[in-house]
């Protein structure tokens, strides 16, 4: 796949996630703003680095994971920051819950 073809699928993910959150949550437009931001930046981020550790050629998977979990509690926690509590509870349900006991158990580890 090319670099364009990659930048356009990841930017038509997180167009779909921000939609599926904005209606979920019934997200204000400043809301709306900060996730797609929020999303764009730290997917991209997790992106090159795991680019990064390919380019290497890493094969340890766990490093992969740890990558991974390290933007995804990023996310986790800037979302935090611009859910109202009612808004976070509900994203809590939709599945942010499990992700973050399963991340947290991997760091354990």
């Amino acid at each position: 796949m090319s670099p364009e073809e990659e930048a356009k699928q990841m930017r038509t993910a997180i167009d779909a996630s921000v939609e599926e959150y904005s209606k979920l949550l019934k997200l204000e437009d400043w809301q709306i703003f900060y996730l797609d931001s929020i999303m764009t930046h730290d997917y991209q981020a997790m992106k090159d680095e795991l680019d990064a550790l390919s380019a290497a050629k890493v094969g340890n998977t766990d490093a992969y994971i740890r990558v991974q979990d390290k933007w995804n509690e990023q996310i986790y926690n800037s979302l935090h920051r611009i859910f109202n509590e009612a808004q976070w509870e509900k994203y809590l349900k939709s599945g942010a819950r499990r992700d973050k006991k399963a991340r947290d158990k991997r760091a354990v580890k």
